[in-house]
């Protein structure tokens, strides 16, 4: 496979970093798990074709084993919770995500990249090179795998909209604020619910148990009714420092002067092209340069390109006269 040799450290972590791992392992790459102490016996999603370790990494000697490993591996995997998330709505409704970064962009775009460096590295070592199917069908089931991989435990088993992760839950929704704006909240891991509960000002012994199903339309309405009192700004003031998973869903130009986007520098304002997000990730020693030219026009570069190619001028006006090439040189503006 495309990465037989290549070896991988995954620390245990939220969803993202163990399905890179899962698709790293899937196309060849030898992938250890680093897992906590006191989960022996837990299944883990997402873990296909990995191994185990599991090792106290708070303590001197967990960590000594640990940088021991590094030094004999390719490529280390370390679960950062980045950032704020920004997401876009429809008029007079809670937000909701672009459904097209889906399969456009995640299952399509950044699958067909990943097959073709994969495709780059393993050319290096056979001197060949390979044909990269990259269906968006395909790429998005792939991408859903934690889904597939989740039914067993029940978690889609209500109607949409009702379940854990899709809405049906009050910790993990979108709520209006007294100002118009939403609040985006991810509290599921009962410390974050417990942090959650406090900055709303409300009491756990007051409230039905937070994985009370029957419960959650009646709490969805009480959490609405209480970030409704309060304005965007005040519940981030409120928020803020803490990890109640409680973040504000923020708009093109609030996501652009975010102060967490900003110390990362997580976009870039050019002349012609204005605010766009900095290519990601970040790497250390060849970091992508975006161009900074405006985008060209169609045919503008065409008799340049062709002269490259060894195309002589007379073939070029051949083909132009031929309608078989078309260019379209942009005029001064005097």
């Amino acid at each position: 496979m495309a990465l037989k040799g290549i070896s991988v450290l995954e620390l245990a972590g939220l969803a993202p970093g163990p399905y890179c791992g899962m698709v790293l392992a899937d196309f060849g790459a030898r992938v250890v798990r680093v897992d906590r102490l006191g989960s022996r016996g837990d299944v883990s999603f997402l873990a296909r074709g990995k191994r185990s370790l599991a090792v106290d990494l708070k303590r001197p000697q967990g960590a000594a084993v640990l940088r021991r490993l590094c030094a004999r591996t390719d490529v280390l995997l370390e679960p950062f919770r980045h950032g704020v998330l920004s997401k876009i709505g429809r008029s007079g409704e809670n937000p909701y995500p672009p459904l097209n970064l889906l399969a456009d962009f995640g299952g399509g775009g950044l699958m067909c990249t990943l097959g073709i460096l994969m495709a780059l590295f393993e050319r290096t070592r056979s001197g060949k090179g390979q044909v990269i199917d990259a269906s968006m069908v395909e790429g998005t089931a792939y991408l859903s795998s934690f889904l597939w991989e989740s039914q067993q435990l029940g978690m889609w088993e209500q109607p949409r909209g009702q379940n854990l992760l899709d809405g049906g839950a009050p910790f993990y929704t979108t709520y209006k604020t007294a100002d118009g704006g939403f609040m985006a909240v991810g509290a599921l891991e009962p410390q974050f619910y417990k942090l959650l509960i406090k900055g709303l000002g409300l009491k756990s012994d007051e409230l039905p148990h937070q994985m009370s199903m029957s419960d959650w339309p009646e709490m969805k309405k009480r959490f609405a009714d209480v970030f409704a009192k309060k304005t965007k700004a005040e519940w981030c003031q409120i928020f803020d420092g803490t990890d109640a998973c409680v973040t504000p869903v923020l708009t093109f130009e609030e996501a652009a002067h975010h102060d967490h986007n900003k110390e990362r520098g997580s976009f870039i304002t050019e002349e012609e092209h204005g605010v766009s997000p900095r290519p990601a990730p970040l790497l250390s020693d060849t970091p992508a340069t975006p161009s900074s030219k405006r985008n060209p026009f169609v045919g503008e570069h065409t008799e340049e390109i062709l002269r490259e190619f060894g195309f002589s001028q007379v073939e070029i006006n051949q083909l132009t006269s031929d309608k078989i090439i078309e260019s379209n040189k942009p005029r001064a503006n005097l």
